[in-house]
């Protein structure tokens, strides 16, 4: 059975019979503030420190409780690193009066708070000037929908001073907290060595910066090939959590066309770890979306409770549904029904959501409800 760890009363207590029992003449009984009693729930005090610095030192000796650096050092047995922060990258739109540009390396106020700075000169067409920019503040805050305000940070002739953000900033993700990264690191020692099997692909995929979720698909293209369909859940979220650019292989591929943006830098992550002949080919699983209808929710028909039902009905998504996968109505019920509702009915969909075609994905459409 696990070891109990003493109290700090119950330290207190043996430390007090103790010097009752140690044959001390004349101590029969420690008043509140006699010496003898202070020492004792002193001693209590170093012990029960002590027991706590075993217990912490317990939980970094195996990798399913460690935590912070030790994590670290018990994934670097399995070449798992925690995926640091990285920044966000969009576009910002400003008016001109002429042909104008906004140099790189300007700071651009986005509204939010938040700070970013062009990358390159601006490009100027027909009375509007474009700039591509990046958050140096890396993290999931830098990531600023579509229609935000962007302000330049210090005024420039023939600019004005207020423009919008064009292209939605995406990209930005935390530092990987311990819960993800012992899942991974976990995943590692069950797996054993890598060998290029489907689970080692999912590794190194997910393993890049902003990639929550991975999927393989063995010759999904053909003899030969390996696609990976990847989302980006918290970096991508204004975008549904699917990745920004264009389908394809890494960049030292000459066999099949050049990916771009998140899927690029996937596959050029997975690039030099694949087995040598393998052609990787890292994809945007393809959206599906499927409706749902609400009935018969009565008096739970609220705002509150169709939101949580909204996030509810998501975050099945999020952990059932994959690219071809299915998902049944069983679990669909279950989710909606762990809200504790004294009464609903999912009328539509009524049978099992299968992707429709390869690399189809279903996710959440639109929620309809009726009392």
């Amino acid at each position: 059975m696990p070891y109990q760890r003493p109290t700090l009363d119950d330290l207190r207590q043996q430390a007090r019979q103790d010097i009752l029992n140690g044959g001390i003449p004349g101590v029969t009984a420690l008043l509140r503030y006699s010496v003898l009693n202070v020492l004792a729930t002193v001693m209590a005090g170093l012990s029960w420190l002590h027991y706590g610095y075993l217990d912490w030192i317990a939980r970094q000796a195996v990798p399913w409780t460690a935590t912070d650096e030790y994590l670290e050092a018990w994934g670097a047995f399995k070449n798992i690193f925690r995926k640091a922060a990285s920044s966000a990258t969009g576009q910002v739109t400003f008016s001109v009066s002429s042909a104008q540009i906004i140099p790189s390396g300007t700071s651009i106020q986005i509204s939010g708070g938040i700070t970013a700075v062009t990358t390159a000169d601006s490009v100027t067409t027909n009375g509007t000037t474009v700039a591509a920019c990046t958050i140096p503040q890396a993290g999931a805050a830098g990531n600023v929908t579509a229609g935000a305000i962007a302000t330049l940070g210090s005024p420039l002739e023939g600019v004005q001073s207020t423009g919008t953000v064009t292209v939605a900033f995406t990209g930005g993700a935390d530092a990987e907290q311990d819960d993800a990264l012992r899942d991974r690191v976990l995943a590692a020692f069950e797996r054993g060595g890598e060998n290029g099997n489907s689970e080692d692909y999912q590794g190194w995929a997910e393993a890049v910066p902003g990639v929550t979720r991975a999927w393989v698909n063995p010759l999904g293209f053909g003899v030969g090939t390996v696609v990976i369909y990847i989302m980006l859940d918290d970096a991508n979220a204004a975008n549904a959590g699917f990745p920004v650019g264009t389908d394809g292989a890494a960049s030292g591929e000459s066999r099949y066309p050049v990916a771009s943006g998140d899927q690029l830098t996937v596959a050029n992550a997975v690039y030099p770890l694949r087995p040598v002949t393998a052609l990787v080919i890292v994809c945007s699983p393809v959206k599906q979306p499927v409706d749902f209808s609400i009935e018969s929710l009565g008096t739970n028909n609220t705002a509150a409770n169709q939101a949580l039902i909204i996030q509810a009905l998501q975050d099945m998504f999020t952990r059932l549904s994959a690219p071809g996968g299915t998902i049944y109505p069983n679990q669909w019920n279950e989710a909606v029904g762990a809200l504790g509702l004294s009464q609903f009915n999912i009328s539509s969909p009524s049978s099992p959501v299968v992707g429709n075609s390869v690399g189809s994905m279903p996710t959440l459409g639109t929620v309809s409800f009726a009392s």
